[in-house]
């Protein structure tokens, strides 16, 4: 069997606050390295030959060991520690219709890399990429009792996105939600409401998409803004932009309303907050004032969940950006959970998002460009609502080649048509000949993000103040990276490479250097946590990346963490 039927943005549904029925927990497991779940079309399971004899079979699906889903499996057994591969995991579950007219629709928030799911028997589809959501419309394929198959498979591959080297560990699972929800047989499938831009932050812009042609009006109301409208629909869509002040969402004061949305027999509900995010010249300007980003990046990892994070941890990740005085993070370097996105509209704290276009990728593939183009009209389709989410970027440390250039222009322009009320950067390397901020992708960008090392992998550290010297960017600079290894608890001198001394010495200079530079409105050093990273093997590093200012468990605080708390409490 070929896996051929892949899901993309346009099958995406909105969903939040929809009343939905998780199928987390235990599911049957095992590993399928040969691939004979497709091959020998296990899914049918031909226990017996035509004439009623019994077969033997090489599966036992409700007699194999459980794991709990969702969960990367690299952190559920040491078995499987360094394990890239398909994995096929299983359940049976009830259904039970509760009306006529319902749609189910099945939702597995993020499963690494390719995820193909079987249900009685039938292919239904598949997904690429390890990040964003998938949604299969499951409805003609119900009975009573129901067996589900997802077989996933995390090989890395050289034509991905992301490729197959990378710089983080390839967590391998289904590690975000997989539940289902009902919808009516008419649902309104997309819904989008921001500020209008250049409208003096008092016009509101609100557009629907229904999953048929024939409703002809939508009602939007937003009741503490005093707020119903009549969306009138054409072949399923429509918009409308209304006259309205609302209070203006900051990360100081991040005001959220509470709207809703109603066509034909379904409805739906959001928490948003309005905001409006440009660039004046070499500015960025929230709200049309100037700010800087006091930021920090950041992984989806823990050392017990891998990229499963719990709740608790992703606002514990949030709360000790908020410690160190930050009003911006970047979640690099691929789509991290919806939650996290929604935490910190409510939080305050304004995001960096981006896709996995990381390193040397194969940019003259026609279908890695679409990979890439997916995942970004996936992310921007998810999170387009969430007032925190100011910059899209397109990608991280790329060669500055013709065929990058090309296809990462394409993806700056895609992000663009698709969505005018956001920034779209990348993080740039320096140009190492001239020393200097530049970058053909500049003339793409809005926003120029740049990663350094001075005083780490760039140890000459005149280097810093020359390329800020050398370079006259005419847009504002982030510089998206700079840091050092530090192992929790090792101390020595500044310049002992790997003590928090050092690490603490680098952000000293490297903040003090950045604070004169005009040009520079942000900064995200690299990494609020250490993490699990197989290229790194000294003793130091033992397979961590340990820039972290934060241990990997996140309870030790680095002698770096208070250097950068004190300067960004320096703006304040």
């Amino acid at each position: 069997m070929i896996i051929n039927k892949f899901t993309d943005s346009s099958d995406m549904i909105f969903d939040r606050f929809r009343e939905r029925e998780s199928l987390n927990g235990l599911w049957h497991y095992a590993l399928d390295q040969y691939n004979s779940f497709l091959i020998q079309e296990w899914y049918h399971e031909p226990r017996f030959d035509i004439l009623g004899n019994s077969k033997p079979v090489d599966y036992s699906f409700d007699e194999w060991e459980t794991m709990m889903l969702p969960c990367c499996w690299n952190n559920f057994d040491k078995t499987y520690l360094l394990y890239e591969g398909i994995m096929l995991f299983t359940r049976t579950f009830l259904y039970r219709q509760k009306s006529k007219n319902e749609r189910v629709i099945l939702k597995i928030g993020a499963a690494n890399y390719v995820c193909s799911l079987f249900l009685n028997e039938k292919y239904i589809g598949s997904h690429k990429g390890g990040s964003t959501p998938c949604y299969f419309d499951i409805t003609d394929y119900l009975t009573l009792e129901n067996r589900i198959f997802l077989h996933v498979d995390s090989a890395r591959r050289d034509e991905q996105i992301p490729p197959s080297i990378t710089d983080w560990f390839n967590y391998g699972g289904v590690y975000r939600d997989i539940e289902i929800f009902r919808v009516p047989k008419v649902f309104i499938k997309d819904f989008r409401i921001s500020l209008e831009p250049n409208s003096n932050f008092k016009k509101i812009r609100a557009a629907v998409t229904m999953s048929d042609k024939s409703p002809k009006k939508a009602v939007l109301k937003i009741k503490e803004l005093g707020i119903s409208k009549e969306i009138p629909l054409k072949d399923g869509k429509g918009e409308v932009v209304f006259t309205s002040e609302p209070e203006l969402w900051t990360p100081e004061n991040p005001k959220l309303y509470d709207v809703t949305v109603s066509c034909a027999k379904d409805e739906i509900k959001d928490r948003v907050g309005f905001r409006e995010i440009r660039v004046n010249g070499l500015d960025i300007l929230l709200n049309g004032k100037p700010v800087f980003l006091r930021g920090i990046s950041c992984h989806e990892d823990d050392p017990d969940h891998g990229k499963a994070l719990t709740d608790e941890d992703r606002l514990e990740n949030l709360l000790h950006a908020k410690e160190l005085g930050c009003n911006f993070m970047r979640l690099a370097h691929y789509p991290h959970s919806e939650k996290m996105a929604q935490l910190a509209d409510e939080k305050g704290l304004l995001l960096w998002e981006e896709i996995p276009v990381y390193w040397d990728v194969h940019f003259s593939d026609k279908n890695t460009y679409n990979d890439a183009e997916n995942q970004l009209c996936e992310l921007i389709k998810r999170d387009f609502n969430r007032a925190s989410v100011i910059i899209w970027s397109v990608g991280n440390e790329n060669p500055d080649t013709d065929e990058r250039f090309r296809f990462m222009g394409k993806l700056a322009d895609k992000s663009r048509r698709i969505d005018k009320t956001r920034l779209v950067s990348a993080a740039c390397l320096v140009n190492s000949k001239k020393n200097a901020i530049e970058d053909r992708l500049e003339q793409k960008l809005d926003v120029i993000g740049i990663n350094e090392y001075c005083g780490w992998y760039t140890p000459h550290w005149e280097s810093l103040p020359e390329m800020f010297e050398n370079s006259d960017p005419k847009k504002p600079v982030i510089i998206s990276e700079f840091g050092a290894d530090a192992l929790p608890g090792h101390r020595g001198l500044i310049t002992d490479k790997g003590t928090e001394d050092c690490q603490a010495y680098i952000y000293e200079r490297q903040t003090k250097q950045i604070a004169k530079i005009n040009y520079v409105k942000g900064m995200t050093p690299w990494i609020l946590n250490d993490f699990r990273c197989p290229r790194r093997t000294s003793v130091i590093q033992k397979y961590f990346n340990r820039k972290g200012l934060f241990s990997a468990d996140r309870k030790y605080r680095k002698l770096a963490f208070y250097v950068l708390r004190d300067f960004y409490n320096s703006f304040k």
